[in-house]
């Protein structure tokens, strides 16, 4: 049996661009002015919707099912940077992740927004407009507040967690 494609489709002419070493689930919808760097994954029933604005994808990332990536027209691009893992059916939209941040299941990061390296925001947690989430703290909440700083224990989870999702991805692709 044949396994089914993402859909890949341009907008306004511009095309997806996505490494070859990335791997993008059936059912995934990539639109757009998109980057997908080397190793990342989009899991089943993202859309990444870059028709108004940039979106930008580093390496070995996780944006895992149903999570949507969006932006704001003109003036918000998303910048997801290397080694993040993003959670299921989170919303991200026309912010920036830095490298190495964890966005938790369920989460919402809104406009200019940043997420710091190793920032940590919990499941569930609602991170509003221009709020920034601090290298290495974990916050939590509607709207998302500083909780703790995170544990040696949780640190060291965030880039297991993408190399994990790196094998992962690599399983399906063989």
């Amino acid at each position: 049996m044949h396994a089914p494609s993402p859909i890949i489709l341009p907008y306004k002419g511009v095309m997806p661009t996505i490494h070859p070493d990335a791997w993008i689930a059936p059912g995934a919808v990539v639109i757009g002015d998109v980057h997908i760097g080397k190793d990342s994954n989009i899991w089943f029933g993202c859309v990444i919707r870059g028709d108004v604005n940039s979106i930008r994808i580093g390496e070995r990332s996780n944006i895992q099912d149903g999570t949507v990536v969006h932006v704001t027209r003109n003036i918000g691009p998303t910048v997801i940077g290397s080694d993040v893992t993003i959670g299921h059916q989170a919303t991200i939209h026309a912010c920036k992740i830095e490298d190495f941040a964890f966005i938790g299941m369920g989460s919402v990061v809104l406009d200019f927004a940043v997420v710091e390296p190793f920032g940590f925001l919990a499941a569930g947690a609602v991170l509003t407009p221009k709020k920034r989430l601090p290298k290495e703290q974990l916050w939590a909440g509607n709207p998302a507040r500083y909780l703790r700083d995170i544990t040696q224990e949780e640190r060291d989870y965030i880039p297991f967690s993408a190399e994990h999702y790196v094998k992962l991805s690599q399983n399906y692709k063989a």
